[in-house]
């Protein structure tokens, strides 16, 4: 399926309720045709440009365009950059067999339907399309080409510092993703070099691999999928505990019509929350160590002919080691490990020492006028889920609203 910025979207029913429409009080927001009615998505401006502006929004994903959104109903002065050179790229640039995990009847962002049965699982492309479309649609004012390298203050407005040129901001909102740099144990160098190494970022297919066994090291979601996807071509050893799994199967009829709402949209988004015991209890039990499997059964994976084996916990003579003392004979070692926060381009007091900003529900703790959407849990386990993002991205537009 391909979308065009002109075509594929699908308007929110200004009679109607739609998941993605609903704020938590239960009130619409309802998008009149040509509200917004000015074109500013750039390829970014002049390399000696300063531009000033009431707000700074960094990242152009479905966190940083939802908080645009709101930004713009409210008729708030801000610009959103972005180091891509298209909207969506982000998802472009993942596994070519990706699926979302939620149907498309919970992956439109707040004011648009997302244009596919509502019952199907978008693929990893048509996501893409559908960002570059809503931001084309909606006239947000996105500049691409445009990385930022620093944020810090001077003279009491916060700088941020990009590869074309320098913007000053009253307030800053950054949306960039916490999984920012790959992240790989330190033994990986140690591994032979007829040995090929790569990042779960890396992949994209089967074909990308020689011939000769995979090892994937981390059983979450994405080495669970990447196994399924390579099990057909390759032998595939999948390391790591198990992170347990949903108890459904959210691609069967059920799962369609009723578990994946009840997990989604009640237990991920309204349940699970920092406002919850049971919601801070699961917080910290899952820190760093990721969510448990969505779409991937356990029965799945032995059936596909998937090796599940212990801890990667060293090298010798050139092979991975497991934590049982046995070498694995592999080709190739995909490293689904996760990712560093990547935020040390925030010149500023805000970071933790693992470099994870220090927030509540996505207000920084130590700076006035700095937030951050998108975060792993910043408020429920639905936070940086497409699903959930609209709520948080919200939260942060009144904050910004109300000391504007």
């Amino acid at each position: 399926m391909t979308t065009s910025p002109s075509s594929s979207i699908v308007r929110a029913p200004t009679g109607g309720r739609h998941p993605a429409d609903l704020v938590e009080t239960g009130n619409l927001l309802r998008t009149q045709l040509g509200a917004f009615s000015e074109a500013s998505t750039t390829r970014g401006p002049t390399r000696t440009a300063e531009r000033r502006h009431d707000v700074v929004v960094i990242g152009a994903g479905q966190a940083g365009l939802s908080v645009s959104y709101h930004l713009k109903r409210k008729g708030i002065d801000h610009v959103i950059l972005d180091a891509a050179s298209r909207v969506g790229d982000v998802w472009r640039q993942r596994w070519d067999s990706l699926r979302l995990f939620t149907p498309a009847k919970f992956d439109g962002l707040d004011g648009y339907r997302f244009p596919a049965d509502k019952d199907t699982f978008p693929t990893k492309d048509q996501m893409a399309e559908y960002l570059e479309s809503y931001a084309a649609d909606m006239h947000l004012p996105v500049h691409l080409n445009t990385r930022v390298d620093r944020l810090r203050k001077v003279d009491g407005r916060f700088r941020i510092e990009t590869t074309r040129g320098a913007y000053e901001a009253d307030q800053v909102v950054v949306a960039a993703a916490s999984y920012q740099k790959p992240r790989a144990p330190k033994f990986a160098r140690e591994l032979a070099a007829d040995i090929v190494q790569m990042h779960s970022h890396e992949y994209r297919n089967p074909a990308q691999l020689s011939d000769g066994p995979v090892l994937l090291v981390g059983a979450g979601n994405s080495g669970a999928e990447i196994a399924m996807d390579l099990a057909r071509t390759h032998k595939v050893y999948l390391s790591g505990r198990d992170v347990g799994h949903v108890p459904f199967n959210p691609d069967g009829f059920a799962g369609r019509k009723l578990l994946v709402r009840l997990v989604i949209r009640g237990l991920f988004h309204r349940v699970l929350t920092m406002r919850t015991p049971m919601g801070r209890k699961f917080r910290s039990r899952m820190h760093g160590h990721g969510m448990p499997l969505i779409r991937t059964r356990p029965g799945q994976l032995e059936r596909a002919g998937v090796r599940r084996i212990g801890k990667i916990t060293g090298v010798r003579g050139g092979r991975p080691v497991s934590e049982d003392g046995t070498e694995v004979a592999c080709a190739t070692v995909i490293w689904c490990t996760g990712f560093h926060s990547g935020f040390d381009w925030i010149d500023l007091p805000v970071l933790d020492e693992h470099g994870t900003p220090r927030h509540r529900f996505g207000k920084a703790s130590d700076m006035d006028a700095l937030y951050f959407t998108g975060l792993p849990f910043q408020y429920a386990v639905s936070s940086p889920l497409v699903s959930g993002v609209g709520r948080d991205a919200r939260r942060v537009a009144e904050w910004i609203a109300a000391s504007h």
